[in-house]
Order: structure tokens, then C-alpha cells, then sequence
């Protein structure tokens, strides 16, 4: 019922874990396939090893989620002995995630990474929480995107995901500009921009002042993301933003998405996450006499 095609790649369910959880160890993310998911993304690597902020990074509450890691990994040369230890353990499909501080860089990131056991590379131009050390992200920019994007594709040997940025007016045209150099497929969306401020001391929460929105809160704006890139390209989208449940995984197939990325909702339900959203996203299919996600793709325009 919720077995998957994304690019000539089957999923046994269209749950894949966003980057930038549980890290890149290979048996931390082999065990999010053993726990419901059907595919599991990297967390983003660098060319080289990267500490990322001072603590406090992070911080949530029923409503949403605030992190500023700052792209913390351990580089991508000590990444790929992970990655392959992750393979040994499952068949699922691996998504391999990157970025970078220019555009020569992500090609020369990418061929790296694409040595080790991926089947899909994601690149991550879009990270809102890390301005001061890269400057104006990427993601903004439909010239930067092509630019990025056909480089990585020149470099890659499997097929490319750009990750885009919901602070981007723009950005089903960025969606198209990458579809336009190449890209194979969209993740929508990156976290948004936002702060929180602790009124007793009187100042931001995070050390870096500034992160990343996620969980519930980003669910409707992730939605709009995905439903206007939908109409704009023709290749898949990997929905992600503030899925915590299966009426949020419906809704975004509905608004075009191929597949899910879940991230937050390990915070709000820990181990169960993933199959609480299979569970509930069947039990809807069931009522509503749906045999396929395929009936309901897009349904919403």
C-alpha cells in the first residue's frame, strides 16, 4: 500500500529520515530503517571535519523545534567509512547528504562522497543558520543554484537532490532553475529562519542568536513549498518539513510529494515516529478505499 518509486528506486514506504538526524553513524541510522523508515538521508558533510556552535543549539516545545548545530560532521573522509558500515547493515536506499562553501567545493564534495555506498546524493544549499560563517545562502539565488547544480551533476554518479530553502521568496522558480541544470529531484523544505528569546536573562535562547524552525510550526509552510514546486517542475519532490503525523503525510502527497522526510517528529514521539506515520497514513488509505499513493499524488491541485 505505501510502497514507494523515487527515481527507478523502490521504498518499502515513502518515510525517509531528513538529514540532520541522529548523525552519521552507520548503525544509529540502520536502526531507523529497523524502526519504520524507509530510507534514511546522511546528515549533511562538509570537505572537511566541522565543530559547528557553541551549546545551546538546540531547543523545542509542543509547537516546535529551534536548532542552530551549525552543520556540525566529522568530515567527508571519516563520513564514508560510516556510510559503508551503514550499507553492511541494510538494503534501504541511502540518501548521502553535502555542502559547501563555494560551488567548486560541492563538486569536489560530491565525487568524494559518491566513492562511498549512496543512491542518492543531496545537496544542501539552503541552511538557515550558518550566515555568518557562508554568508547569503545559496538557496536564494536562481544563478547560484544552476551553477551549483550543474557542477555537482558533472561530479555525481548518482541522481541529484537539491535541497531549497523556504526563506526564499522565490522558490518555486529556484525549484525550476535547478530542474533546468539538471537536477533530478527537490527536497522542500530546509528549516526556517527564527529565534527565541529567554525574557529572564534577556537574551536569545541559542548561543548563535539565530536557527532553524522546525516541527509542527513548518508543517503548513512546508505544504505551500511543496504544492507551488509542484506546479512548477516535473521532477519528484521530497516533502520535509513538520511531518508528525499520517494526516501530515497524506496532506503532502496530496500537495505533490513523492517521499517524506521526518525529522522533528523524533523529538515529539522518539522510536515511533515513523511507524505511527505509516500506521495512521494506512488506516486513512483504508477508510478512504485507497490501494496506492499513486491514486493521490498532486490530488490537491
Amino acid at each position: 500500500m505505501l510502497n514507494t518509486t523515487f527515481l527507478n528506486k523502490q521504498f518499502k514506504n515513502p518515510i525517509v529520515l531528513a538529514s540532520g538526524i541522529l548523525g552519521v553513524t552507520g548503525a544509529g541510522l540502520a536502526n531507523i530503517i529497523k524502526i519504520g523508515a524507509g530510507g534514511v538521508t546522511t546528515k549533511s558533510i562538509s570537505l572537511e571535519p566541522r565543530e559547528g556552535h557553541k551549546n545551546p543549539v538546540m531547543m523545542g516545545n509542543d509547537h516546535f523545534f529551534l536548532n542552530a548545530v551549525g552543520l556540525s560532521n566529522p568530515g567527508i573522509e571519516n563520513a564514508l567509512p560510516e556510510i559503508a558500515k551503514l550499507r553492511s547493515l541494510t538494503d534501504a536506499p541511502i540518501i548521502g547528504s553535502i555542502f559547501a562553501g563555494t560551488a567548486e567545493e560541492f563538486g569536489v564534495v560530491a565525487e568524494k562522497i559518491c566513492t562511498g555506498p549512496i543512491d542518492f546524493l543531496e545537496v544542501d544549499i539552503s541552511c538557515p543558520n550558518v550566515g555568518a560563517e557562508f554568508g547569503r545562502p545559496f538557496a536564494y539565488s536562481t544563478e547560484a543554484v544552476e551553477t551549483i547544480t550543474k557542477i555537482v551533476k558533472t561530479k555525481s554518479t548518482v541522481p541529484v537532490i537539491m535541497k531549497l530553502s523556504p526563506n526564499a521568496w522565490n522558490i518555486a522558480e529556484i525549484a525550476k532553475a535547478a530542474e533546468s541544470a539538471g537536477a533530478d529531484a527537490i527536497t522542500a523544505i530546509n528549516t526556517a529562519a527564527g529565534m527565541m528569546i529567554d525574557i529572564e536573562s534577556r537574551q536569545p535562547v541559542l548561543s548563535n542568536k539565530v536557527g532553524g524552525v522546525s516541527g509542527p510550526a513548518l508543517f503548513p509552510i512546508a505544504l505551500k513549498c511543496v504544492y507551488d514546486i509542484y506546479k512548477a517542475v516535473k521532477i519528484p519532490i521530497i516533502g520535509t518539513g513538520g511531518i508528525t503525523t499520517g494526516r501530515d503525510g497524506i496532506a503532502m502527497i496530496m500537495a505533490g510529494a513523492t517521499l517524506l522526510g521526518v525529522g522533528s517528529a523524533m523529538y515529539y514521539n522518539k522510536g515511533t515516529c515513523f511507524s505511527k506515520i505509516t500506521a495512521e497514513m494506512e488506516e486513512f488509505m483504508k477508510a478512504e478505499n485507497i490501494t496506492s499513493l499513486e491514486e493521490i499524488r498532486g490530488t490537491a491541485h
